[in-house]
């Protein structure tokens, strides 16, 4: 079966060409917004009048166009302010863009958060907000609540719409509106219904590779880059898995899961005689990974909080894209020269038995090697005119990388090994939730570059291209099953020069 969709993304302009209310020949006025293919029908965008001479309201709704059309979303009544009024205004198309955005929120798993509008001033471009904002009320609608078929070609095309350039520069505007608490409800919403998505695609084996699900967005601002992303967890690259495990609690438990980041780096640049001095250091790393559905439901469908995965490496790569103007790049902190304690303990033992017994003769040697190392190892790296910052976690018991390694069975079943009921444990390596902070007060070394001074006064553009390694070795519960996650970005900074 085909699946080539196509979306229909410029609603505000469609409701802002409308025709006065009175020259409308029926109540309802409708747009086709998203076609499957031939053989599905239409996913159409109506809007309907109250009334035929003058409406006193209208409904927005979504609607499957069968023979007998199926609402799947009908939007609250936008009442007019006007008795004569003959278009929606300003402040009509703000109440409804509310609507909607309380609507996105609804489909998440907290249930009492809402969203009312800022005092802010409306910006030019507000209109893509509102068609952003619409194009995650359908991806939602369509997920939930539409017939298989047509959910299967629609998802898609409004998946490749919600990942564009554009779609990612709206965003800003967007979070800047919502405010930053209300993002992350946002973003949980959007990664749940993504999460449903997956696993029915899963479980139907019609897709071998799981699709990317990835959103995040840069700032560059008063001397600070900004990375902020989220990605469902069951849409990371498996890197790495034990035999599949049958426990289902545990199976829910991984699935409902995403992972958050945050990237800051601070930056500076100084003329100096003959070149620009280019210094970017580590302000802020963040990685926490969250639960995707409320805790009564993780509860009994899960194992709760506990059992979840843990960052175990971070990497990032720092490119200046134009790099014909770059004369050399530095970085401030030594590769690792960790000091070994090195002790000896020796014993011999002696005995000696009456005639016909044995004598007996022990002599035992024991060498203790002692290595302080904390369990993140930090390390900056060059490459060409790139910068790597790479942190990677390493197992307590052996000192070996914990991404790239299995724990043993012995050491599965072991209650003190490291990673057991590490979220509690008071030498854990994450905070109390589960995530990591890498701060400038341990990780603020800085790394730098020497521009040509011909580059004064110009716009460099940056790379900062990231991955992300997520770990699950069991926590509390009882079991041999172990696997690690990928995921990789890849955003675009500005810097402007002296």
């Amino acid at each position: 079966m085909t699946t080539n969709s196509a979306f229909t993304p410029n609603i505000w302009t469609w409701i802002k060409s409308l025709p006065p209310f009175s020259q409308w020949k029926t109540n309802t006025m409708s747009l086709c917004i998203c076609t499957s293919n031939s053989e599905q029908p239409s996913m159409n965008l109506s809007i309907t009048k109250n009334s035929s001479n003058q409406p006193s309201y209208l409904i927005l709704s979504i609607i499957a166009n069968f023979h007998m059309p199926i609402s799947f979303w009908t939007s609250s009544p936008v009442h007019l302010s006007m008795k004569d009024q003959q278009f929606l205004g300003e402040q009509d198309l703000i109440r409804l863009f509310v609507d909607m955005a309380n609507w996105v929120l609804r489909y998440g798993p907290s249930k009492d958060v809402s969203f009312r509008f800022p005092a802010i001033q409306i910006r030019e471009n507000f209109k893509d907000v509102f068609n952003l904002v619409f194009l995650t009320l359908v991806f939602l609608v369509c997920i939930y609540e539409a017939p298989h078929d047509l959910r299967r070609g629609c998802v898609n095309a409004i998946k490749l719409q919600l990942m564009s350039p554009k779609a990612k520069e709206t965003s800003k505007y967007l979070i800047w509106i919502l405010g930053a608490n209300l993002e992350e409800e946002w973003m949980r919403g959007l990664n749940l219904a993504a999460t449903n998505w997956i696993s029915e695609l899963q479980s139907s084996g019609s897709y071998y590779r799981v699709p990317l699900i990835l959103f995040s967005y840069a700032i560059s601002a008063s001397g600070l880059w900004k990375v902020q992303l989220y990605c469902p967890v069951i849409a990371m690259k498996m890197e790495e898995s034990s035999s599949m495990t049958q426990d289902e609690k545990l199976v829910f438990s991984l699935k409902y899961q995403q992972v958050e980041g945050v990237v800051q780096l601070g930056y500076k640049a100084h003329l100096r005689e003959n070149y620009i001095h280019v210094v970017v250091n580590v302000d802020n790393i963040r990685c926490d990974v969250t639960s995707l559905v409320s805790d009564t439901l993780m509860a009994e469908r899960g194992y709760g909080s506990e059992e979840k995965h843990f960052p175990s490496r971070i990497s990032l790569r720092i490119t200046p894209i134009q790099q014909s103007n770059i004369l050399s790049v530095s970085v401030t902190r030594s590769s690792d020269n960790p000091t070994h304690e090195i002790g000896f303990e020796r014993t011999f033992e002696g005995s000696f038995e009456p005639p016909n017994a044995h004598f007996g003769l022990t002599v035992g040697a024991n060498e203790s090697i002692v290595l302080s190392v904390k369990p993140w190892k930090f390390e900056q790296l060059a490459h060409g005119s790139s910068v790597e910052l790479d942190w990677s976690l390493h197992d307590g018991l052996n000192g070996r990388e914990v991404v790239s390694t299995k724990p043993s069975k012995f050491s599965i079943f072991q209650p003190r090994a490291w990673f057991r009921d590490r979220y509690a444990n008071a030498y854990r390596p994450f905070t109390r939730q589960g995530g990591v902070v890498f701060a400038k007060d341990e990780y603020g070394d800085s790394v730098s570059w020497k521009v040509c001074r011909d580059s004064a006064s110009k716009t460099m553009q940056w790379e900062v291209k990231g991955l992300i390694w997520l770990t699950y070795w069991p926590n509390k519960q009882k079991s041999i099953y172990t696997e690690t996650r990928c995921l990789e970005f890849t955003e675009c900074l500005s810097l402007t020069l002296p």
